[in-house]
């Protein structure tokens, strides 16, 4: 009896999804008119027909939003937020409470360290407040308020959730602020359409009582899971799952924490990303000897790959392949929403460290995932041997190192008879050889280098040391850093390679607590003696000063003066305290030597 029951509510839930909702010619968001143009139109049907194929998928889902979306949905009223950005939580993480981005973004709203420390949650060896619904829900909605603040239209508010308020004021200034009334096209940028698509796929099946069903505890004093469990008469592994934010299971009493205590059993797969059919009935995982006779098989860098088929969906290969979502996309470094290429080989096993390959020449449309899955290799790897962000636009026919050993050839010395000029460090392979171009001829084979003649560059740096020689020597070999003019807590731990929140608790200071030049901020913690290197500079046999002063010339712009000192145009700006991507004939620009 119990098996008919639960086969007629699949069979229900099956029906009730069988028709994807018809994405609409006018919308209402957030108190806004929205106008979806057909060509926008055709875009977001066809996310939202994907949302809506799998049965199991989208059923699992929607059994998550109608458990969590009573708890976000009364925060946002709290916080005088539209109702309808709750629907922005299924496209950040799929309302999976540890879910993690491969930029290291987590939890429900998919928050960074540093952010997520700003908006007040808790972030730190014991506790990440990332993964409990209500800290974060709070997070996220004043995160949004403080978009909304500076564009008074919700839908930018919207786009800046992704791409920063800074980006998006420098991407399309001001001229839609205020705006009621916006129109969605083929240009509108693809964030805001897959959010649409979510807001139509999930908003007409979300009514009605949860499977899962879930009350809320304030705990103000210290306890532990275990504790509490025994208190509530909850099992306490049930408890524990629930709340995966208390990382140590100890729940500590700096402040009132909600804790979501289940009043059920859950469903299978409710809270991990194991979305294709039942486990009982998936695909056996490919045997070694299957895979040598299989066409879509073939290793890459001694790694299992298979190959995507026309029209295959994440859930479909992942089926085929015997393997979770949660690891395909972890092993594949993708996020939940990123489609599969017809005829690309995706990962079984985690990619490795360091390529076969020794250097990768780039050609048109890759970028350093692209490379990472043609080698087998990690992204985070690529990057921080090239000295690059996987944001960053390659330039065609430059070089990626595909191992740490690979030495690039430096620039080579040129003799200038005039007054001692600072040469530009080489940090970044892509920009080395577009910088070199002028100066030298590559053999691009053997990187045997031959000097050719130059013109003398046409600015001479006046050098303005920060701070003296004593103290540079130290930064090199003590555990403390020396703060610079302009650095934050986000630049200082992104040198070291640690996070944010260990620099607060190591220094006893604060998110929001401004740094001063010449503050000197811990680098290990003592208590753990956890050691931390620095970035070690390059040497070059040249004494760099740290700052050097650039006048602007006539035909200067900002992006010719940052590869005139081999930095880039966001150091620029930071270093300078410039939003405009402009420069004027004589301006005067701080640049420091990498």
């Amino acid at each position: 009896m119990r098996f008919f029951a639960v086969a007629l509510i699949l069979f229900g839930a099956a029906a009730s999804y069988a028709q994807a909702p018809q994405v609409p010619h006018k919308m209402h968001f957030a108190n806004m008119t929205l106008a979806i143009r057909d060509d926008a139109r055709r875009e977001i049907q066809a996310d939202v027909d994907a949302l809506t194929r799998y049965t199991r998928h989208f059923q699992m889902r929607v059994e998550r939003a109608k458990t969590y979306f009573p708890i976000i949905s009364r925060i946002f009223a709290e916080e005088d937020l539209p109702d309808d950005f709750k629907y922005l939580v299924l496209q950040e993480s799929a309302l999976v409470p540890d879910a993690v981005s491969v930029s290291n973004a987590v939890g429900f709203w998919q928050f960074k360290d540093f952010t997520a420390l700003s908006m007040g949650l808790r972030v730190d060896k014991e506790i990440d407040e990332r993964m409990n619904i209500a800290s974060a829900s709070r997070g996220a909605a004043n995160y949004l308020k403080q978009n909304n603040q500076q564009f008074d239209n919700w839908l930018l508010a919207l786009q800046a959730y992704q791409m920063g308020a800074g980006g998006l004021k420098r991407s399309i200034g001001d001229k839609h602020n205020g705006k009621r009334h916006m129109d969605i096209t083929s240009e509108s940028y693809w964030y805001v359409k897959k959010f649409i698509a979510h807001k139509v796929a999930f908003e007409q099946v979300i009514e009605g009582d949860p499977q899962v069903k879930v009350v809320l505890f304030e705990s103000k004093k210290f306890r532990s899971i275990a504790d509490l469990a025994t208190e509530l008469q909850v099992e306490e592994e049930l408890l524990r799952e629930y709340n995966k934010w208390a990382l140590k299971g100890l729940i500590p009493d700096d402040k009132s924490y909600t804790v979501v205590v289940p009043t059920n059993k859950p469903i299978q797969d409710f809270s991990s990303l194991v979305l294709a059919s039942d486990k009982s009935a998936r695909a056996k995982p490919i045997s070694d000897k299957a895979k040598l006779s299989r066409p879509d098989i073939k290793f890459v860098n001694g790694l299992r790959a298979i190959k995507a088929a026309p029209s295959e969906s994440l859930v479909s290969l992942t089926d085929r392949a015997g393997i979770a979502l949660s690891r395909f996309l972890r092993f594949n470094e993708m996020s939940i929403d990123q489609n599969l290429v017809a005829g690309e080989y995706y990962f079984l096993e985690k990619k490795k460290s360091k390529g076969e390959a020794l250097q990768h020449k780039v050609k048109p449309g890759e970028d350093l995932w692209t490379i990472a899955q043609t080698y087998g290799i990690r992204v985070s790897k690529l990057e921080k041997w090239n000295k690059i962000s996987r944001h960053e636009k390659l330039g065609i026919g430059s070089y990626v190192k595909l191992n740490p050993k690979v030495v690039i050839n430096p620039a080579p010395t040129i003799a200038i008879p005039s007054a001692p000029v600072v040469a530009p460090l080489v940090t970044s392979i892509n920009e080395s050889v577009q910088q070199v171009k002028e100066v030298a001829h590559i053999d691009e084979e053997t990187f045997n280098w031959e000097v050719r003649p130059t013109e003398k560059p046409k600015e001479m740096l006046t050098a303005t040391p920060a701070v003296d020689s004593v103290k540079l020597a130290e930064l090199s070999t003590a555990s403390d850093h020396l703060v610079l003019k302009g650095e934050t807590l986000y630049s200082i731990a992104k040198l070291y390679s640690v996070k944010v929140a260990e620099l607060l608790e190591w220094n006893n200071l604060e998110i929001n607590q401004a740094l001063k030049p010449g503050q000197k901020l811990l680098l290990k913690d003592l208590k753990n003696n956890k050691k931390v290197h620095a970035r070690q500079p390059i040497s070059t046999g040249i004494d760099i000063p740290q700052i050097n002063e650039h006048t602007v010339a006539e035909s200067d712009t900002l992006y010719s003066i940052a590869r005139q000192y081999n930095v880039t145009i966001k150091d620029l700006m930071g270093w300078n305290q410039k939003t405009e991507l402009t420069v004027r004939p004589g301006e005067k620009l701080k640049v420091k030597a990498r």
